[in-house]
This record gives structure tokens, sequence and C-alpha cells, in this order.
């Protein structure tokens, strides 16, 4: 299991749907955690926390990876409510435009409380918690983060 050069990753996002897990973390307040992207694609926009599933990853594997590097917990995939697959597109891909992103994604719902002044910032510049009613109506709230409490 690992990461793709660039060249390689180019072509699989131009070929085929991504894998990946989105964490839906609800706090003991009834708020959800969102991250503010600093990359492509939904550069620009609050965000649920997540990421793909890398090839010879099991999915159980994948969950206590990504809520380490996105949460700085790990969860195991046992401790959290599943919500169901989900389809994301997008016209840019992470190297930037020209290559349309697709990804299936299995969504997951943890409930914790976090501080935010902990969480790692490989992905999001900022953190912040936001009652349903905010993101529903916060324009810069990604439309696929809505969908998880619609």
């Amino acid at each position: 299991m690992s990461f793709l050069n660039k060249a390689e990753f180019t072509n699989i996002i131009d070929a085929t749907p991504l894998v990946s897990i989105d964490l839906v973390i609800e706090n003991l307040s009834n708020e959800v955690l969102l991250g503010y992207r600093k990359n492509r694609p939904a550069k620009g926009y609050w965000f649920v926390p997540g990421g793909r599933i890398l090839k010879d990853e099991s999915m159980d594997n994948a969950f206590k990876r990504l809520t380490l590097a996105e949460l700085g917990t790990e969860f195991s995939r046992c401790q959290a409510e599943f919500l169901g697959p989900y389809e994301h597109f997008y016209e840019d891909f992470v190297f930037g435009e020209g290559v349309s992103t697709h990804y299936v994604v299995m969504g997951y719902k943890i409930m914790c409380d976090i501080d935010i002044n902990t969480l790692p910032n490989a992905q999001h510049g900022k953190y912040k918690w936001f009652t349903k009613k905010e993101m529903l109506s916060n324009e810069t709230v990604h439309k696929h983060s809505k969908w998880y409490i619609e």
C-alpha cells in the first residue's frame, strides 16, 4: 500500500472513480466539525474530514489511518455509524484543472468532542463547529458536506 506519483495518480483520477471515506464528526452539542479546504477538489469550502482508501488497504485500516491523520485520534469503524454510500463529482482534481474527479464515498458519523486547536492542518487551514442550520445556510459549506445532514 502506497501513494502514487503525480503522473500515475492523474491517469487514475482521469480514468476511474476513487473510493474514499468521509467523517461526519458530531459533538455533544449536535454541531458538526468542518475544515476549510486548502487543496483541490473543494478548495476554499468548508468540508467534512476524510480521504481516499489506498490500494491493498482494508476499509478498517483506512478508517484508522484517516481518523488519525485527519483528527489526530485513531477510531475504528465499529465506533462509527455508517451513513451510506455517496457520489461526489468535481470539475477539477488535486493537481489543478483539466481532469474531473469522481469519488464513491462511504460516509460515517462519529459522536465525540474534539479540541479543534489540536487538529492536523494538512488538508484544512482551519476548523469550526457548525450547527446543522448554519451548515445548510452557509454558501461556503460544500454541498457534498451538506448532504450528510439533509
